[in-house]
């Protein structure tokens, strides 16, 4: 039988051998089967020193007469499952088959031992004919193991195809999943921001100006990545540069800011709207309570492939906010590690801890992907 391969996740399954490939394949079932068959006539007739013309006249015969039913059986009969007429039909043709294969092979052994060859006339002997019985015998052990060998890859494949479709019904799902706790972050964001839009419309129409172009300048820094599965680090920071700048318009001095991005780390791939969330929540849970505000630092690096991302801000922190404390550090924090779990499993992680000498600190940490060194 041919030897099929599996296809590996995400590969298209392999396509059927040919029937000259198929057959050749299981011819190599058929030797050891007649190889076996010569040994069991030798011990039966107790002659040892016939052992190699005893294997010589074996194997061609079971070769030949495995040939013809093995390639009737591909072109005739491919199907496992056959009605009882066919399997009638197919062991009449087995039994024809050992009878040419027997009187064909015992010709080309002698040719091969350089003995004299027996005549058709000499076949109607009670030896001849238990040999052709033994034959038959023969042809019915290597259909049924190759036959038992397609099966047993049938199963596989089918087993491979069923595991493939169940991949790609998860990655759906979790694509859909992603979707979903990504879509919870960006109405969030919006509704806050065109709501102090709108308080200061009335109240300070110049600085509602530079909030609207700021908030232009986020939504078409984080439009297309939304719609894309990964973004890259460089698009991730200008997305946040672009959101601290319109915090910085409604908090004015109580808010700064810095972005460290090492150049060898621009390309690196990880998903949208990653480190929003995490940013909005040191703005609402640690500057915008305390009065005098404070400081936001994103900065990125690398180790051992990971990447590892650092969200920290100088705001009142995790003691002086126990329900922020209590929740995990916020909406904004669970979100973000249910998405980077449903993503990478236990290849991630989100720590939130208490940063020196005051506030809070986020750290990411997620495997390093697509990274592309350029000079600085």
């Amino acid at each position: 039988m041919s030897t099929i391969l599996l296809p590996a996740a995400g590969a298209p399954a392999p396509s059927t051998p040919s029937v000259p490939r198929r057959l050749l394949a299981d011819l190599r079932v058929a030797l050891p089967v007649s190889l076996l068959a010569g040994l069991l006539i030798t011990l039966a007739t107790g002659y040892p020193e016939s052992l190699y013309e005893q294997l010589v006249y074996s194997v061609w015969i079971g070769l030949i007469a495995f040939a013809m039913v093995d390639l009737a059986r591909l072109l005739v009969w491919p199907q496992p499952q056959r009605p009882a007429h066919q399997w009638l039909a197919f062991l009449g043709l087995m039994l024809l088959a050992s009878l040419i294969g027997h009187f064909a092979g015992i010709h080309v052994g002698a040719f091969f031992l350089g003995h004299q060859v027996p005549s058709l006339a000499d076949y109607p002997s009670t030896g001849r004919l238990s040999m052709v019985l033994f034959t038959f015998l023969g042809m019915c052990t290597m259909t049924l193991l190759v036959e038992y060998r397609e099966r047993v890859a049938r199963i596989r494949r089918e087993h491979q195809e069923a595991r493939l479709r169940a991949e790609v019904v998860e990655r759906q799902a979790l694509q859909a999943q992603l979707r979903l706790l990504q879509a919870q972050i960006e109405p969030h964001m919006l509704f806050n921001t065109l709501a102090n839009l709108q308080g200061l419309i009335a109240l300070d129409p110049e600085r509602a100006s530079r909030m609207l172009d700021q908030l232009i300048q986020y939504l078409r820094a984080t439009l297309g990545a939304t719609r894309a599965d990964s973004t890259s680090l460089e698009q991730e920071f200008a997305a946040m540069e672009a959101y601290l700048g319109l915090m910085a318009v409604r908090m004015g001095a109580r808010l700064a800011y810095r972005l460290d991005l090492p150049p060898g780390l621009r390309n690196a791939r990880l998903p949208p709207l990653l480190l929003q969330p995490l940013v909005e929540n040191a703005i609402v849970h640690g500057l915008e309570p305390k009065i005098e505000g404070g400081e936001i630092l994103i900065e990125a690096s690398a180790h051992d492939g990971l990447l590892d991302i650092a969200v920290r801000d100088s705001g009142l922190g995790l003691s002086a906010n126990t329900a922020a404390s209590r929740a995990g550090g916020g909406v904004g924090v669970a979100t973000t590690r249910e998405r980077l779990h449903a993503l990478y499993g236990e290849r991630a992680a989100v720590l939130l801890a208490p940063a020196q000498p005051q506030g809070t600190i986020v750290r990411l940490t997620l495997p390093l992907e697509n990274p592309c060194p350029s000079a600085p």
